[in-house]
């Protein structure tokens, strides 16, 4: 009767919804139920709302609140200390007396929002026992005044919660692994189950705007989200407001599924006109202006561009005129000033009436989760650039990805200098904090090296996204304080280097956390965490990925790498058949993306690349890493640039050829810096020059730097 009324009461109160209580029958009679643990209402709602007999493996000292003494009345309890040995042998026990027993594996109630360390002890009691894992994510509690969160995320009184149950799994280590190594092993396969369960119940099935709505509600329309060097600071309403208002000016210029030019810069006016596009079904394309008017006529055909926004005080700002009006001569140009302008005062009355009510009329109206979300264009570093077509769900779900590996909060500041048109600036430094609820600051060009440390001091950046070469350049200028702030910084892009990897650490105290990825990934693949960390590693996946690993001749312990997962683009868009979309496929199926890397997972599930396909030389039949002759070139001449590529050879089939900006570069330096190192690993000859040629990003310009040595040579 207590607990049919405390149902009724919880229900009435927060709404309480349970999904998937048919897994939870099919999971068998020996099941231990693994939560995430987000308050100290948790035990009550499961006891409560989950059926039949349950029994709580509680942490003692929580078992012995007074307050909670009651309620744990209506299930038996064990209390346990998750890091002490005997009470782990005898929950195995009772176990395996076939009950349906519930721990959290986090050990302590969230102080983060995010999934706290899991116990490697956990992972054992799963194995030992035999028993189903039956992973149960509770949502919405958080949000209480019983969760551990106040200050870090807005508390509610009566919040929505939600219990999901998902299907029953097995932690299966390998016979032959045996004492603390398969503990070790238990627990990491326990705490994939729990990442899979955090992404697998996320809302990355939905349109983007309806995510910044569901982030206005749980953050408050009044919570600053962006900013930019105006200073003039976005709230969500104010977000919102003009979103509205810049989508129903574009609504009658534009029409439903066509993609439209974005020609303009980091900025929270960029920020508005991509999701104006997009709230009404158009698709943002994101113009690099850092290839000139000929690049982006090229990127405008192969996506059938017919409409370009622009603003005249950026293009007169960034000495850009003369290519707009290249493009102007083609294509259909309107300036957000001319826009801004013919807004009435019927119009801003409307959009504020709309983003009070966009709850209601929105959800009749969003677009289907699998419709484009934005065009981005390949660096073309090593070829063409080709469109890369991402939908709603492909950038939720890599944004959903990270936020079940890193916890991210409303307190943090993100400090967004990568372009928005590149894949890493758009959905990690732009989509990523305004659909989170942190604040991004908005900076147009990463190549202000001593203003960027500067920005970061002065607002306090907690968060901050970069490549190797500028977070290189930015340690050399910045003071030591000047990231005083900074949680996470992560690097992509390009391989980071171990000088970089140790300035930051040496200088600022900051470990960086390398990552891995492609625009047709959305990016992120793969990255370290603060809780998964290899040096010299891009990380392990990101959850719900598959990989694969192609045989390449002549790599023994490498292949190249095929992905699968939902952040899998939609497709490319080719100049040569243009506005014509060409699905993802490999060797491996159709959704399987052919990254053209060679890869190394260790037995851990960490990533090490070692070069792109392309990448490689074959010289006298071996195969050489033109990424390693770099890395040897980095070892030599640390505060140096370097490029390596290969050329024909008559007689040995390809050459080496290594660019540098160290002036006294030799080859006998080089050999004597690499010991053992076989010659065939070196290169075959060295060009000295003044600077490597760089994307608008920090990448290499291999395209530029074969031309390069062709003229040298």
């Amino acid at each position: 009767m207590l607990k049919k009324t405390l149902r009724w009461l919880l229900t009435l109160i927060y709404k309480v919804e349970i999904k998937g209580l048919d897994n939870y029958h099919q999971a068998g009679e020996r099941v231990l139920i693994i939560s995430n643990h987000t308050s100290f209402l948790d035990p009550l709602l499961l006891g409560v709302f989950l059926p039949g007999d349950i029994t709580f493996a509680i942490n003692t000292q929580i078992s012995e609140r007074w307050w909670l003494k009651p309620f744990l009345g209506l299930s038996r309890v064990f209390p346990m200390d998750p890091t002490h040995p005997m009470s782990l042998k005898d929950l195995i026990h009772h176990l395996q007396t076939n009950t349906r027993t519930v721990i959290f594996p986090e050990g302590r109630i969230t102080v983060t929002g995010s999934l706290m360390k899991i116990y490697d002890g956990t992972g054992m009691v799963a194995d030992k026992s035999a028993a189903a894992i039956l992973p149960v994510r509770i949502e919405g509690a958080e949000y209480t005044h019983f969760s551990r969160l106040r200050n870090i995320v807005r508390l509610r009184l009566f919040p929505k919660i939600t219990i999901q149950v998902l299907p029953h799994t097995f932690v299966s280590p390998p016979p032959a692994l045996k004492g603390k190594n398969r503990r070790k092993y238990s627990g990491h396969i326990l705490a994939d189950i729990m990442t899979e369960m955090m992404f697998a119940t996320s809302h990355h099935r939905q349109s983007i705007f309806a995510s910044l709505l569901e982030a206005r509600k749980i953050h408050g329309g009044q919570h600053i989200v962006a900013n930019d060097l105006e200073r003039i600071p976005l709230s969500y309403d104010a977000l919102i407001a003009r979103t509205i208002a810049l989508g129903n000016m574009l609504k009658p210029l534009t029409d439903v599924g066509e993609n439209v030019g974005i020609f303009l810069p980091n900025s929270t006016k960029t920020l508005s006109v991509i999701l104006g596009l997009q709230l009404y079904g158009r698709v943002p394309a994101m113009l690099n202006y850092s290839t000139g008017s000929s690049g982006m006529i090229s990127a405008c055909n192969t996506a059938q561009v017919k409409t370009i926004l622009t603003s005249r005080r950026f293009l007169e700002l960034g000495k850009l005129t003369g290519d707009a009006e290249q493009l102007g001569a083609q294509f259909k140009l309107f300036f957000l000033e001319d826009l801004a302008g013919n807004l009435r005062a019927w119009d801003k009355f409307l959009a504020l009436v709309q983003c009070k009510t966009a709850n209601i009329w929105y959800k009749h109206t969003q677009y289907s989760p699998d419709s484009p979300a934005v065009v981005l264009f390949t660096s073309g570093s090593e070829g063409t650039p080709k469109g890369v077509v991402l939908s709603h769900a492909n950038i939720l779900s890599n944004l959903k990805q990270l936020e079940a590996r890193i916890n991210f909060t409303a307190q943090d500041k993100v400090l967004n200098f990568l372009p928005i048109f590149h894949s890493f600036g758009f959905t990690v430094g732009t989509m990523l904090p305004v659909l989170h609820g942190m604040t991004t600051f908005f900076y147009p060009t990463p190549l202000h090296y001593a203003v960027i440390p500067e920005i970061a001091y002065e607002i306090g950046a907690t968060i901050m996204f970069g490549t190797n070469t500028f977070l290189a350049g930015y340690a050399r200028k910045a003071h030591a304080y000047d990231f005083f702030n900074m949680r996470y910084v992560v690097a992509g892009a390009e391989k980071l280097q171990e000088t970089t990897r140790q300035l930051w650490a040496d200088k600022f105290g900051i470990r960086i956390l390398e990552g891995y990825g492609a625009t047709e990934t959305t990016p992120i693949a793969s990255v370290n965490t603060p809780m998964d960390f290899k040096a010299g590693t891009v990380g392990r996946l990101m959850p719900s990925m598959a990989y694969k690993l192609e045989p390449v001749e002549g790599i023994a312990d490498a292949g190249r790498l095929h992905l699968s997962g939902p952040n899998i683009m939609q497709g490319y868009l080719l100049a040569d058949n243009p506005g014509q979309l060409v699905p993802p496929k490999s060797i491996y199926g159709a959704g399987w993306y052919d990254t053209g890397d060679i890869v190394h997972v260790d037995n851990e599930g960490f990533v090490s690349i070692r070069g792109r396909s392309k990448r490689f030389a074959k010289v006298s039949g071996e195969m050489v890493s033109l990424t390693a002759v770099e890395q040897l070139a980095s070892n030599a001449w640390p505060d140096a640039q370097h490029a390596a590529i290969s050329l024909p050879d008559a007689k040995k089939g390809e050459q080496v050829v290594l660019l540098t900006t160290h002036k006294q570069a030799t080859l006998a330096d080089l050999a004597a810096a690499s010991k053992g190192v076989a010659a065939i690993g070196l290169p075959k000859k060295i060009l000295i020059v003044e600077a490597i040629p760089v994307m608008a990003t920090g990448k290499t310009n291999y395209l530029a730097v074969t031309e390069l040595a062709a003229e040298k040579l």
